[in-house]
């Protein structure tokens, strides 16, 4: 593989890595789970979309390349309609959102003690 290629290659590994540590960070930190399943599905297709588009520019082979755009058709049908389903799952048996003002008010009492 030339130098272009190289580089390329390392481009999406670098930029799909980053793309799924940001949604590593964004499950552990967001406060509640619709935020975090948005986080999950979001950035974590992408990242495993560019991951597998590197892996499939780097095997130089048609039927890997095929393969991984089939895996990247995958993750793009697949994730959002699982996230989805989830918050919908979350909502139906009363999961609550978060409510930023909940956590002012109890700010707020915390300094008044």
């Amino acid at each position: 593989m030339d130098y272009i290629g190289a580089i390329f290659v390392s481009f999406l590994l670098l930029a799909g890595a980053a793309f799924t540590l940001t949604a590593a960070i964004g499950i552990n930190r967001l406060p509640d789970l619709y935020t975090r399943m948005h986080a999950a599905s979001k950035a974590g297709t992408v990242g495993s979309g560019l991951i597998f588009l590197a892996i499939g520019f780097h095997s130089g082979d048609i039927s890997i390349f095929v393969r991984a755009i089939a895996g990247i058709l995958f993750f793009i049908l697949t994730a959002p309609v699982s996230a989805h389903l989830l918050a919908r799952a979350a909502h139906q048996i009363g999961y609550p959102m978060y409510d930023e003002s909940l956590q002012d008010d109890l700010k707020g009492r915390d300094n008044n003690d």
